[in-house]
């Protein structure tokens, strides 16, 4: 694997930054992959703008900072218009589909849409979007095992909560797989 960029958006309190160590863990521990995750949060504690970025690469990572996302995963509106146009112009944009209007998608980027919010408050906690979302990428995304992150993803919940965010992150699979066979 060559050198892939991602970028995860939204507000405090939607698990963006869980979402990052979760592909960086993914890569590093459970796919032997180098990768770099770095965070950024707004002024407010909860309900200001969040973003993690991830670098993964088979190579060693000399600049840890996103330059051009090739992936950019978001869940708010406010993290989409701050961020849309650091996604190369073939990248990968993947977005919370009742939290995000698409107003300025470049044009050439392979787009993919999930209600996440709306399936994770289906199986009782709406808290379990993000893991939606995270199953749902890597449905999408091929460069990471579906078990590797699934593994990471309940390695890094709060213990006590693996069933639901297992189940939570297959859901997000589930409809990730039906999205791209759709094309």
């Amino acid at each position: 694997m060559s050198l892939v960029q991602f970028r995860f958006s939204g507000f405090g309190g939607q698990g963006v930054i869980m979402m990052g160590m979760i592909l960086g863990r993914a890569g590093a521990i459970h796919s032997n992959l180098n990768a770099t995750l770095l965070q950024s949060f707004g002024p407010e504690a909860r309900g200001g703008a969040c973003s993690a970025t991830v670098l993964l690469d088979t190579d060693p990572i000399y600049y840890p900072y996103v330059v051009m996302a090739d992936v950019f995963v978001t869940m708010s509106q406010e993290s989409f218009d701050k961020y849309i146009t650091n996604l190369r112009k073939d990248g990968l944009l993947i977005y919370e589909e009742d939290l995000v209007t698409l107003d300025k998608a470049q044009e050439d980027a392979k787009i993919f849409s999930i209600p996440a919010t709306k399936l994770a408050e289906e199986l009782g906690r709406k808290m379990v979007a993000n893991i939606v979302m995270t199953g749902f990428l890597t449905a999408i995304w091929d460069g990471v095992s579906a078990s590797a992150m699934r593994t990471s993803a309940l390695e890094v919940v709060p213990k006590g909560t693996e069933e639901l965010n297992g189940i939570a992150f297959d859901k997000g699979y589930a409809y990730g797989l039906n999205q791209k066979a759709k094309g």
